[in-house]
């Protein structure tokens, strides 16, 4: 069998959320070349890329993992520009695009042979496939489509099923999923308060579950992205002066979801008040509690969940991979109807 074609390969890219897409660029630049160098943009050019991009130390200690699992002959380099070293690059004698990136490849070539370089080889690799058949891409996970090896969130059969938890869940649902901020009961604007303060909500989606914890956004002067409220709390029927005003939210759904119970009809009321470019409510007849279930596997990265935490405050968790993996888990142990 041939050995590799060329000398040093560079291979750049943002690499966030590295995923199956990333491990076959890599692997495969690995083929063509004796080296590698990957090139990994700074936190300054990702910020101008997207919102909610890990840190490059995240990202660097990711690619490290791999290729020490991976026994390749690599080297990691924070890029600080779009081109990188390539223009001038001496010992590098092939690079590895993906079809969009090509054509800045070939522009990269033709500032090489004004430097009074040979152009770079232009390995151009495919993109990995989600099991739907579209791109894998760091985007799509960061908009929570689908996870790392490109499955999706939620399993095909429980799109159009009732989903019934079991009581062996009951104790693991009942301990916070989050971070937990205390405060008396019947003061809830206390611990809210201080769950604001660590809340960066100019660039993250806010979800509020439960009447209590909406009501007290609204009373702060918060409104948030998407509220579910049933009209109870602790179970127990609110009066209706102390019910939230509906008429603050621009769009409204109303729908039913018994307790203990998550239906198609919730999913997709959660799933349309996400893509809302305005403050969406949503009216449970029956039980909101299990929603935050449904909301972290619709969610896109850095959404804020939180919800009410009865006598001890309010619970604060961020949409994250590891968040969503312990949904879709707990949502597989539920008994499907």
């Amino acid at each position: 069998m041939a050995g590799p074609s060329w000398r040093r390969c560079l291979v750049g890219g943002t690499f966030d959320r590295f995923h199956a897409g990333h491990r076959l660029l890599l692997k495969s630049a690995q083929r063509h070349a004796e080296s590698i160098e990957i090139h990994i943009s700074s936190d300054e050019m990702a910020d101008l890329k997207a919102t909610n991009i890990q840190s490059l130390d995240i990202r660097m200690a990711a690619i490290d993992a791999f290729v020490a699992s991976q026994k390749l002959n690599a080297t990691l380099h924070e890029l600080v520009n779009a081109n990188g070293p390539a223009p001038h690059h001496e010992t590098a004698d092939a690079i590895v695009a993906t079809p969009e990136t090509e054509g800045p490849c070939h522009a990269i070539n033709d500032l090489r042979i004004a430097n009074g370089l040979p152009p770079l080889e232009v390995i151009v690799i495919d993109h990995a496939l989600a099991m739907d058949g579209e791109w894998l891409s760091s985007s799509r996970i960061r908009r929570g489509e689908v996870d790392t090896e490109g499955h999706p969130w939620f399993e095909p059969v429980w799109n159009d099923r009732v989903l019934s938890m079991t009581q062996a869940l009951d104790g693991e649902l009942k301990t916070p999923m989050g971070t937990l901020y205390r405060g008396p009961e019947q003061a809830p604007d206390v611990a809210l308060s201080g769950a604001l303060e660590d809340m960066d909500l100019s660039v993250n989606a806010l979800v509020a579950v439960g009447d209590v914890t909406v009501q007290t956004f609204l009373e702060l002067g918060v409104k948030p992205d998407v509220a579910l409220v049933d009209g109870q709390t602790k179970r127990t029927m609110l009066e209706p002066e102390h019910r939230v005003d509906q008429t603050q939210f621009e769009h409204r759904h109303a729908l039913s979801n018994a307790a203990g119970e998550l239906t198609p009809q919730l999913r997709t009321a959660i799933a349309t008040a996400l893509k809302e470019t305005a403050p969406t409510l949503i009216d449970v007849e029956g039980e909101e509690d299990l929603a935050p279930l449904f909301v972290h596997l619709l969610a896109p990265m850095g959404t804020v969940v939180v919800y009410g935490q009865p006598r001890e405050g309010v619970v604060v968790q961020i949409t994250s991979l590891a968040t969503k993996e312990r949904c879709r888990r707990l949502l597989s142990l539920f008994e499907v109807l």
